[in-house]
């Protein structure tokens, strides 16, 4: 089951918006998809209309109780094939214990596997625990990235990030690819710095663009993915086309979505 991490150690690169929509536009191809809210913002609730209260189980309970069940914070969302464990946003980071293994030991024992067709992992912009825990349990790490120079240079931090751990503590995880995210053709500055990233990583790593779209905004606002909320957006059609080229990369194919619906 393929465990796909999407990661940037700058913060405001889209990685929240590129999980959520991802998440439901591979769920809309029929796959089984849980995605795990490792960022303590909680956003993806937000994004799929999910409440989250003090009381409810959450993702970060792993972390700060040692008998914590991942399967006790997973919860469907109102659409289908959906599911969430989300974050807990009153989390305290230094209260985390120092296990970067903690979330591939909860998947470990395969049980996921037998409900679930991918798990995709919303990381924590800072290189912490949280987020080296994503990177242990990962097989595949997703960058969305801003063509701005700022942006090129926290995917070289995340490429420095990612060697240690590729070479020391989790030989099978991959590099699937980068996602220009707001970007523009017509910006000479958006070509130069996806172009410094294809020259420096390989220009087949450079997944479908995602271009500004304030439909987005707007459907986090609404707690519903950008298929749903503006499906003939130019959003949607960017989301739709990351989608088939991710899902082909994870080996699923690229068939076409049924209708978006709730």
């Amino acid at each position: 089951m393929p465990i796909l991490a999407v990661a940037n150690r700058k913060g405001g690169t889209g990685k929240t918006t590129v999980a959520v929509n991802l998440a439901a536009e591979l769920a809309a191809r029929g796959l089984q998809v849980l995605l795990l809210d490792l960022d303590s913002q909680g956003h993806c609730a937000v994004g799929l209309g999910l409440e989250v209260k003090a009381s409810d189980a959450n993702l970060h309970q792993l972390f700060l109780q040692r008998r914590a069940k991942l399967a006790n914070a997973i919860r469907p969302t109102a659409f289908t094939n959906l599911y969430l464990a989300p974050a807990d946003p009153r989390l305290d980071h230094s209260r985390c214990a120092p296990d970067p293994d903690r979330l591939r030991q909860a998947l470990s024992p395969g049980d996921l596997g037998r409900h679930f067709d991918l798990i995709l992992i919303d990381t924590p912009p800072s290189l912490d625990t949280l987020f080296l825990n994503a990177l242990y349990a990962a097989t595949h790490v997703l960058v969305p990235y801003i063509p701005h120079y700022l942006s090129l240079e926290g995917v070289r931090q995340l490429i420095r990030a990612l060697f240690p751990v590729m070479s020391r503590h989790n030989r099978g995880l991959k590099l699937l690819g980068f996602v220009p995210n707001q970007a523009a053709a017509h910006i000479r500055l958006h070509r130069t710095v996806t172009a410094h990233i294809g020259s420096e990583l390989g220009t087949t790593r450079i997944l479908p663009a995602i271009r500004a779209d304030i439909r987005f905004a707007e459907a986090m606002a609404a707690g519903q993915p950008i298929r749903v909320y503006a499906p003939t957006s130019r959003g949607a059609e960017d989301l739709d086309r990351l989608a088939a080229a991710v899902g082909e990369a994870l080996g699923f194919g690229s068939g076409d979505p049924p209708a978006a619906s709730p």
